[in-house]
């Protein structure tokens, strides 16, 4: 059956409404809203309200959404099969709590407790923004027309992030007419629900972020960066460990080295393996490198050993030194090899091709010989040498060079990346544009 919209209203309007009995008397006024987002996020399940007289004056009763009539007024009024139920407002059930306590508060909302003023993520933006209050649709079962005693559901339609929802606050008390009148002249700036990604309660704090990860994964993870710079400590760990392991790698790159470590300080030894072995080794290094030995200790004895002896080989390089900023991260063929063969070990690189620009040839000893600009390699044949594709020259640096060599290097050349050479002039790694970038930023 279809819902067929009424009036729409606002969470901040909606407090200290009065709530009428089935006669029609004032029993109380309502303090909040719930959402069972164990059985439906996106409808209010519950109003709660303090009574306003007679003995129980000042405790809390809650009343399903469907046990309310609601009316032209603005009133909740009390149906006849209303029963309402005492509600104590406690904070989160703790670790001590039975089951069936943890259970109930992980799937309760409270609307303004839990949501006014909090820090969201707005995934179409981009961004962090903070509600400001809550926009709600009443909805009647079937498209007739008003019917005060059809069953009517209260709907959460969007979250208002803008300057109309922060005046509605500031004016709660005054006349809805007038709070209206007011923020209207205000442009709104409004999230739909459905995209909020929501929310579930959580023991250690007020809201934990549940963020769908087909959406994450969408974006850059530059701007998820961005987005975890902006978080509270909490918050940014419960986004940060809603990542599949390849996001998480991929963003973790992106953040400045503080952050990296607050982040991985954050999770298991075995969870930071698992990400650290999607990221670059040279990334992977440094992260580590700014880590406590017995952490890093930990971490390395998680990860796959493959992965593990990369990234302990580069813990040796001095930092500052040419060594300290390659990446075992390439693409390498044999340079009596043909292009099908560089074209497999292309299709075979586990790493990120985003950083492939050139293919090298090695000779049975490992020691670089050749360079041949990926553009290249596409447009020949595939039976066609390696040899004779190879770059008449090409540059090189040694494992010990400082990084202002680096510097000097990519800027006289105009480089993509730099093959790195140990004294037997063996291929020990390769530095990319973005390492010297990073490099000069930090040197600013």
């Amino acid at each position: 059956m279809s819902k067929h919209p009424i009036a729409r209203t606002t969470l901040s309007a909606m407090i200290g409404t009065p709530v009428l009995d089935a006669a029609g008397h004032m029993v109380g006024r309502v303090r909040e809203m719930t959402v069972d987002a164990g059985v439906d996020s996106s409808h209010v399940a519950s109003v709660i309200y303090k009574v306003s007289g007679g003995p129980e004056r000042g405790k809390l009763r809650s009343v399903p959404v469907q046990e309310t009539l609601w009316t032209p007024a603005g009133t909740f009024q009390l149906a006849e099969k209303a029963q309402p139920q005492p509600f104590v407002m406690t904070e989160h059930a703790g670790p001590d709590s039975s089951e069936a306590e943890q259970n109930a508060t992980d799937h309760l909302l409270l609307l303004e407790r839990d949501l006014l003023d909090q820090q969201i993520i707005d995934v179409t933006g981009r961004k962090v923004v903070r509600v400001n209050d809550i926009e709600l649709q009443w909805e009647q079962d079937g498209d007739q027309p008003f019917d005060q005693h059809a069953e009517h559901k209260l709907r959460i339609a969007d979250v208002e992030i803008g300057t109309r929802g922060a005046v509605r606050r500031l004016l709660k008390g005054l006349p809805a007419a007038t709070v209206n009148s007011l923020a209207c002249r205000f442009a709104g700036n409004s999230i739909p629900w459905d995209f909020v990604d929501l929310i579930e309660s959580n023991p250690a704090r007020r809201v934990k972020l549940k963020i769908e990860g087909e959406r994450l994964s969408k974006m850059h993870p530059s701007d998820i960066a961005d987005i975890l710079e902006e978080l509270a400590p909490a918050e940014r760990a419960a986004l940060f460990t809603s990542l599949d392991e390849e996001t998480a790698a991929e963003t973790l790159e992106e953040v400045e080295p503080k952050l990296q470590k607050a982040l991985v300080e954050s999770l298991e030894p075995e969870q930071v393996a698992g990400i650290l072995e999607e990221m670059d080794p040279a990334a992977a290094a440094d992260l580590l490198a700014e880590l406590p030995e017995e952490t890093s200790d930990e971490i390395l004895e998680e990860m796959d050993p493959e992965e593990r002896q990369e990234v302990q080989e580069l813990l040796e390089f001095e930092g500052t030194s040419a060594a300290g900023r390659m990446t075992t991260d390439y693409v390498s063929v044999s340079v009596d090899g043909h292009v099908a063969d560089a074209v497999q070990a292309l299709r075979e690189f586990e790493g990120d091709t985003d950083t492939i620009t050139e293919i090298y040839l090695l000779d049975k000893d490992e020691v670089l010989m050749g360079i041949i600009p990926l553009a290249k390699l596409v447009l020949a044949e595939a039976g066609s040498d390696l040899k004779l594709l190879a770059e008449a020259h090409f540059v090189s640096c040694r494992v010990d060079a400082a990084s202002k060599d680096l510097i000097e290097l990519f800027d006289k050349y105009n480089l993509r990346s730099l093959p790195i050479v140990d004294k037997e002039k063996k291929l020990a790694g390769v530095v990319h544009a973005e390492q010297v970038i990073a490099l000069l930023r930090a040197e600013r």
